[in-house]
């Protein structure tokens, strides 16, 4: 595709823009991409890297923490307890040492992920749409046989025979949609 900016080279790049709810799409070569200010990402002929764009988001978190923490008196930096990385190092790289820091920087992450996953702490995902309808009613199953176990478990029987009568209508129409495939 053609830059749709100068119509000579070649678009490398695709911005999305959405502004009051109008999307814009916009395929443009480096250089235009540069000469409009469109890309800080390019600064210096240096690739953008989604750990700059974590490191960015949790910067600015640090911002905030580094100000609340500078009014108190220093404590002892907490480090992951299998790669004895701090947070600090990981907001300075944009990545984690291991699988164990997830656990040990949670209370700093979840913000953090909420305001990436608008108010979701978890990533669900995109379902296509030709076999969603399927997938979708297969997850509100699962979900509802967890609720079911715990107000079992709760001994909440009214409840839970709500839950269950809702479990036996999905899977009705799960068996309907899929002619009568098991699950």
């Amino acid at each position: 595709m053609i830059c749709q900016e100068c119509h000579q080279r070649p678009a490398t790049l695709h911005f999305t823009k959405i502004i009051n709810g109008k999307k814009t799409e916009v395929m443009i070569c480096e250089k235009c991409a540069q000469e409009k200010g469109e890309m800080a990402m390019v600064a210096g002929g240096h690739g953008f890297s989604i750990n700059n764009l974590l490191a960015g988001l949790l910067n600015m978190e640090s911002n905030i923490q580094q100000t609340k923490a500078n009014a108190f008196p220093k404590t002892e930096e907490k480090r992951c307890p299998h790669c004895h990385r701090s947070y600090k190092e990981f907001v300075h790289l944009g990545k984690f040492g291991c699988a164990e820091c997830y656990k040990t920087f949670n209370d700093q992450l979840n913000p953090i992920l909420k305001r990436v996953h608008s108010g979701n702490i978890a990533h669900i995902g995109k379902i296509p749409k030709r076999i969603g309808g399927t997938i979708y009613l297969r997850k509100q199953i699962s979900d509802l046989k967890e609720v079911l176990k715990v107000h079992i478990n709760q001994e909440e029987f009214e409840k839970a025979a709500e839950v269950r009568d809702k479990v036996r209508s999905l899977e009705k129409r799960y068996e309907a949609q899929e002619g009568g495939d098991e699950l």
